[in-house]
């Protein structure tokens, strides 16, 4: 169905059910969808090579049907209080599933205080999500934009109540979980979708690994910044990179304060000298302030601006701060330090970045807006 016309008929819908009473109650006993096929059937990943083995939690491996329900959860303005916005409004997949803002703004036009990270192989992260690592599934993730009231400003009861009614999301449930009522519709269930198709996010391949695989070769400028960002190569400087991104997937799903932040006083890490703790926050611990996620690398050139607030709007500004130094801190990582690169090794580096490009993840049918 065209997504004009889908979202028209629902809200047309929506206002009918919603008009009779507030808060909103139960309709009936609900549909019974049992005479609807349920034959789930396995959704089978293709990584790269070399990629990690893929851990799913035992309660929500991944199907078709499944995957299918989460990404048109992903794509539906329904799970915003006003329609308006859904959660690719915020992961866009021409930038590799983030928005390519500083920070991204709800429905109410409020702006938050991070930028939107890439989705890309977030399946791989097992320490933790969001730049802070304040929940530890996707599962868990998957319900906080709903209810977060800076994001889609809704509260799931009334989510809830949307999907039960509509025969679309009667029919994906019951094909994606076995429901046998539409009123077993439920957050957890959404939750679970959504994670689904999360999950299917996976890399397609990029130059630098088909050069591991021997079937392209770097020109010399991205040789030399492989070098660099490897420290393969005693004749040139290292770069310091591949501690916090290393490979396959160009991270170590660690936290680290990377020197964005000037602190006054580096004897003593004080709540007051961040704008934003970071992990802190979620620890408690003094020693993560200002810590954030190591993100992957990967698609990298695509996700403008970079940062965990958007601070640096292109890879040369992101490699220059490296360069030097970032500013001192009592818990700044240890390999960030000034490199002394000249131009031509940091135009290397930026270069050597690039070959970690998946032009092909942006356009892929199966994880576009299935209303278009």
């Amino acid at each position: 169905m065209n997504f004009k016309l889908y979202t028209i008929v629902s809200l047309f819908l929506l206002t009918i059910f919603f008009s009779c009473e507030d808060p909103v109650e139960p309709m009936d006993n609900g549909v019974d969808l049992s005479s609807i096929s349920y034959k789930p059937e396995v959704y089978t990943l293709n990584p790269p090579f070399g990629f990690p083995f893929f851990e799913e939690p035992s309660d929500n491996t991944l199907t078709v049907d499944g995957v299918q329900l989460g990404r048109h959860l992903f794509y539906d303005p329904i799970l915003s209080a006003d329609s308006t916005m859904s959660c690719s409004s915020c992961h866009l997949p021409s930038g590799s599933f983030t928005d390519n803002k500083k920070v991204s703004a709800g429905i109410d036009g409020i702006p938050g205080t991070r930028s939107s990270m890439s989705l890309m192989n977030v399946g791989y992260f097992y320490t933790g999500l969001f730049w802070d690592g304040r929940v530890n599934s996707l599962e868990e993730q998957a319900l906080l934009p709903v209810e977060d009231p800076i994001e889609l400003h809704n509260q799931w009861p009334d989510v809830e109540q949307k999907l039960r009614i509509l025969p679309l999301y009667q029919e994906l449930f019951r094909k994606a979980f076995g429901i046998e009522n539409s009123n077993e519709i439920n957050k957890d269930l959404a939750a679970k979708a959504l994670a689904q198709f999360e999950r299917s996010l996976i890399s397609t391949g990029s130059k630098y690994d088909r050069v591991i695989a021997n079937q392209d070769v770097f020109t010399d400028e991205e040789f030399l910044g492989f070098d660099l960002f490897f420290d393969e190569n005693t004749d040139v400087p290292d770069a310091e990179c591949g501690h916090c991104h290393a490979p396959p997937l160009f991270t170590s799903s660690e936290y680290f304060n990377n020197g964005i932040d000037s602190v006054s006083d580096i004897s003593k890490l004080s709540l007051l000298e961040f704008v934003d703790p970071g992990l802190g926050a979620v620890t408690g611990d003094t020693l993560d302030y200002g810590k954030f996620r190591s993100p992957g690398l990967r698609n990298i050139e695509f996700t403008a601006p970079y940062m965990h607030d958007g601070r640096f709007s292109t890879l040369e500004e992101v490699v220059a701060h490296y360069n030097s130094g970032g500013h001192p801190a009592r818990n700044l990582d240890q390999n960030i330090t000034p490199l002394n690169l000249n131009q031509e090794e940091m135009d290397a580096l930026v270069a050597f970045l690039k070959t970690l490009s998946e032009p092909e993840f942006l356009s892929k049918e199966e994880h576009s807006n299935p209303f278009n």
